[in-house]
């Protein structure tokens, strides 16, 4: 009998012209289930959207408590996470930080799950990673491409 099967999520995010279109891309896989989603917008930067992705990967788990690995070539989006940078501007209540509105948001989800993340080299060997850099592009190239209102409010 082997291992149960593992919630695995990768992450990318795309921006042309930083700031500029952008879209975001993302691969779930559990069992033999598979799931990939991407949205583009009209003016944003790549780290918004490599952090949108990771939010929106966990808004899409079902149920609360999940447990799970998630993937990111992103050292913005990993090392905030992992290094303890996103405990620090918790308490200094988000000031001087860039991106607070998807900070607070990742902040709420991610806190109802048990996830795991890990940083994963881009544009290298990861056929998933690579899967999400390929949905990205293509989402900032779309043509229904969404506002980030707070984005563009700045």
């Amino acid at each position: 009998m082997g291992l149960p099967p593992v919630l695995e999520i990768y992450t990318d995010g795309a921006a042309s012209g930083n700031p500029g279109p952008g879209g975001f891309g993302v691969v779930m896989k559990f069992a033999q289930h598979r799931k990939e989603i991407s949205q583009g917008f009209r003016r944003t930067t790549n780290n918004r959207m490599e952090l949108m992705a990771v939010i929106v990967a966990l808004e899409n788990l079902t149920r609360p408590n999940t447990q799970g690995h998630l993937y990111s070539d992103s050292r913005y989006v990993i090392d905030a996470i992992t290094k303890g940078w996103l405990r620090k501007w918790i308490t200094k209540n988000f000031v001087n930080v860039k991106n607070p509105d998807l900070w607070i948001r990742f902040h709420k989800i991610n806190t109802q799950h048990q996830i795991q993340y890990h940083w994963v080299k881009g544009h290298a060997a990861n056929l998933e990673n690579n899967r999400c850099d390929e949905l990205a592009v293509a989402a900032s190239r779309g043509k229904d491409l969404q506002i980030d209102s707070f984005f563009e409010s700045q």
